[in-house]
């Protein structure tokens, strides 16, 4: 989650908890009965749905999808590009040691199928492969949280009728009444509020994070082809571009040039020492001929 958005999730809850204050009665909102009654109950009917291992899961990806510092899609076409290069200068082979700056294991799998030299359907067949199998993974964890969020408003209704059976039970006992009346309502509330707060959210925020995430992996899958068919760089950026909003596009061909140019001189340096070297053992053939 940006900064951005940490701050304003902060301050809409701040002021969704302070139109509960405004009532005069903040407490009457928390009741442990209520809470328990809708928790307890969705948490069995979680587990009699998944596995643990699957529950397990699904909260990690859920905690990885709010998590920062994923590589971008501007971040991977200069790293495609950066690449690129490095193929036409190198050789392809050299890609096999560049496995560092591979900014995703999708990239890094995708520079092995390279370097061993796999066709083109290939390539395609084994990337697409895994992008199909990345998405049902995440599809199974968003379910989970869809899930979720579709039964625990059920729970808060289910909390309700327990509330309205107490208090039909001490119809005639003032303190029942008010004691039972809360579960009645709150539990609704609390149902409510984990559907449409919490766990719905969560489930649509892993469903943007798995289109984002295979927007950048059919990113990579064109690049390496592209590169596995050598590609001219300037073309590859072209194509890698139409990946990106306008405004990511701009300076995309400087930033090949300037990659190039880095290449370019890391290849020629070699041969400049060499050529530097060569009068001075001319220079001592001569004199010993002398």
């Amino acid at each position: 989650m940006s900064r951005k958005n940490f701050i304003g999730v902060v301050l809409s809850l701040v002021i969704f908890a302070g139109s509960f204050m405004l009532t005069g009665a903040a407490g009457a909102y928390f009741n442990l009965a209520a809470f328990l009654v809708v928790v307890s109950g969705l948490a069995a009917a979680m587990l009699i749905s998944y596995p643990m291992e699957h529950i397990k899961n699904a909260f990690q990806v859920a905690r990885n999808a709010y998590k920062n510092g994923r590589a971008t899609s501007e971040e991977i076409v200069n790293t495609l590009l950066d690449l690129s290069v490095k193929s036409k200068v190198d050789g392809v082979l050299s890609l096999e040691r560049s496995e560092a700056k591979a900014t995703t294991s999708f990239l890094k799998n995708g520079l092995i199928l390279l370097v061993d030299n796999y066709k083109e359907e290939e390539i395609r067949e084994c990337l697409n492969a895994e992008m199909a199998f990345f998405n049902l993974r995440r599809q199974q964890s968003e379910r989970f949280f869809a899930t979720m969020a579709r039964t625990a408003p059920a729970f808060g209704v289910a909390g309700s009728v327990i509330g309205l059976i107490g208090l039909l039970m001490g119809i005639n006992d003032t303190a029942v009444i008010l004691k039972n009346i809360p579960v009645a309502f709150i539990s609704t509330l609390y149902g409510l509020i984990l559907s449409h707060l919490v766990f719905s959210p969560i489930a649509e925020n892993i469903n943007f994070h798995t289109r984002a995430e295979l927007l950048n992996q059919k990113l990579v899958l064109e690049g390496i082809v592209a590169i596995s068919k050598e590609q001219n760089s300037y073309k590859l950026e072209r194509k890698l571009a139409s990946f990106l909003s306008p405004s990511e596009r701009e300076g995309k061909t400087e930033t090949l040039r300037r990659i190039t140019r880095k290449y370019v001189q890391k290849k020629q340096q070699p041969v400049e020492l060499s050529d530097m070297a060569m009068p001075g053992k001319e220079g001592v053939a001569e004199s010993g001929a002398a």
